[in-house]
C-alpha cells in the first residue's frame, strides 16, 4: 500500500497485523491490552444504552455499540486470558491466575484452571493438532467437519451452524457447563451474586431490555460467531504424508499469520479509473477487512503465529512488531513465516487441509481412547 499517505502507516498497521519496512514500533505493555479491553467493552455498553434510550432512528447506534462491546470481550479472551493460562500475562502466577479466573467467570467460558492445564498439555507440545487437541475436537465435535469433505460443504456446514438456533443454544450450554464444572464453591458464590446484583439492578431500574440487548446478546450469539470464525483460521491439519512429525518445520507449517488488506490501486489512475478503484478499495478495507479485524481476528490472532514459535515470549504485548522483527532477524533456528491474506481465504486454506488429511488419523470414534477430556466443553478458540 505504498501509494497512501504516511499518516496512515499505523491504523493500517493495526488493521493488517503487518507494519510496513523500517516502521518504528509502538510499544504497549500487558496491563494496555486489559484497560483496553475494559474501555471497549464500557463504551460499547454506554453507546448502546444511549440507542436503546433515545430510541426510533437512534437505534442503529445498536451496532457500533455491539461491536465496541464484543471487540473488549474478544480481546479479554484472545489476550488476556490466554497469556494468564500460559502464567505469561504479567510473569506473576498468583496476578495471572487471578486475573484468568475473574475473565472465564465474567464471559462464562471454559473455567480457567482446566483450559490452562489443557491448553499447555494438549494443545502445544507434541499433542498440537493431533486427535487430542482441543481445536481439532472442535472442528470434529462442535462443527461436525470430516476429511474428505469438499471446501464448499464445509463453508456450507458451518454457515449453517452460525445462522442455528440450536448450534448456539449447545454452545451456550457448553460454555456454562464447562465453567460451573470445575468452578470452586466461592466462584460459584461469587458469580451468584454478581449475577443477583445485576438482575437487581435491571429489576430496580424497570430496564431488563438494555441488560438482554446491550450485554447478553454480545455475549452469547455475537460472541460464539466470532469464536467459531477464529477457530476456522486457527490452525491448519497436517497432510497424511508429513515428514517427522517433531521437528520445529513441522510445527511451523500449522500455522499461518492472517493478515487482513489488499494492494492499494496503482498510481497514475485518472478520472472515472481513479475514482472506481478507490472506491472500491475504501469499501472492501472498511467493509470487509475492518471487521473481519475488529469482530473475528481481534488482538494478536493475526499473529498467533508466532505465539506457537515463542508461547513465553515476555514481548507479547508488541505482537505485530516482534513476529516482524524475528521475521527479519531470521527466525532463529524455524523455518520462514507464511501468511494467508484475508479472512476468507484464511477459511478455505484450513478447511482444504482437513479435507486432504488423514481420516483415520482424525476418526471421531477413537476419541474416547485418547483423550478424557468432557466431550462438552469440546470447542476451543
Amino acid at each position: 500500500m505504498p501509494a497512501l499517505p504516511p499518516i496512515g502507516a499505523l491504523p493500517l498497521t493495526f488493521l493488517t497485523g503487518k507494519p510496513h519496512t523500517g516502521q518504528r514500533p509502538l510499544h504497549l505493555s500487558p496491563t494496555a491490552h486489559l484497560l483496553n479491553a475494559l474501555a471497549s467493552m464500557a463504551l460499547g455498553l454506554a453507546v448502546s444504552g444511549l440507542g436503546l434510550a433515545l430510541g426510533g432512528g437512534w437505534l442503529t447506534l445498536l451496532l457500533p455499540g455491539w461491536a465496541m462491546t464484543l471487540h473488549g470481550m474478544r480481546n479479554l479472551r484472545m489476550m488476556v486470558f490466554h497469556q494468564c493460562a500460559h502464567r505469561n500475562m504479567w510473569a506473576r502466577p498468583r496476578l495471572d491466575r487471578m486475573v484468568g479466573t475473574a475473565v472465564c467467570g465474567l464471559l462464562m467460558i471454559q473455567h480457567f484452571t482446566e483450559y490452562s492445564s489443557e491448553h499447555v498439555s494438549d494443545h502445544h507440545a507434541l499433542h498440537h493438532m493431533t486427535l487430542r487437541d482441543p481445536t481439532v475436537q472442535a472442528f470434529l465435535v462442535s462443527l461436525d467437519l470430516r476429511p474428505g469433505m469438499t471446501r464448499r460443504q464445509m463453508w456450507r456446514r458451518v454457515t449453517g451452524k452460525l445462522v442455528s438456533p440450536v448450534f448456539h443454544l449447545r454452545f451456550l450450554r457448553s460454555r456454562a457447563q464447562s465453567w460451573y464444572g470445575s468452578a470452586s464453591a466461592a466462584e460459584r458464590a461469587v458469580a451468584g451474586l454478581a449475577l443477583a446484583v445485576v438482575a437487581g439492578a435491571a429489576w430496580w431500574l424497570h430496564d431488563w431490555t438494555f441488560l438482554l440487548v446491550a450485554w447478553v446478546l454480545p455475549l452469547t450469539v455475537f460472541y460464539q460467531i466470532s469464536n467459531t470464525l477464529r477457530l476456522c483460521v486457527k490452525h491448519t491439519f497436517p497432510a497424511p504424508d508429513a515428514p517427522d512429525r517433531r521437528g520445529k518445520a513441522y510445527f511451523a507449517g500449522l500455522t499461518n499469520a492472517i493478515f487482513l488488506g489488499e494492494p492499494a490501486p496503482a498510481r497514475g489512475l485518472r478520472g472515472t479509473a481513479f475514482l472506481t478503484a478507490w472506491t472500491r478499495w475504501w469499501t472492501r478495507m472498511l467493509v470487509v477487512h475492518f471487521p473481519a479485524r475488529y469482530l473475528v481476528l481481534t488482538g494478536d490472532t493475526v499473529c498467533h503465529d508466532f505465539h506457537h514459535r515463542r508461547p513465553m515470549s515476555r514481548r507479547w504485548a508488541d505482537y505485530i512488531f516482534e513476529r516482524a522483527a524475528d521475521d527479519r532477524s531470521g527466525h532463529r533456528g524455524w523455518p520462514a513465516y507464511r501468511e494467508v491474506w484475508g479472512l476468507g481465504p484464511a477459511i478455505s486454506s484450513v478447511f482444504d487441509s482437513l479435507s486432504a488429511a488423514d481420516p483415520a488419523e482424525y476418526d471421531i470414534g477413537r476419541l474416547s481412547e485418547v483423550s478424557r477430556r468432557k466431550l462438552y466443553a469440546a470447542f476451543d478458540d
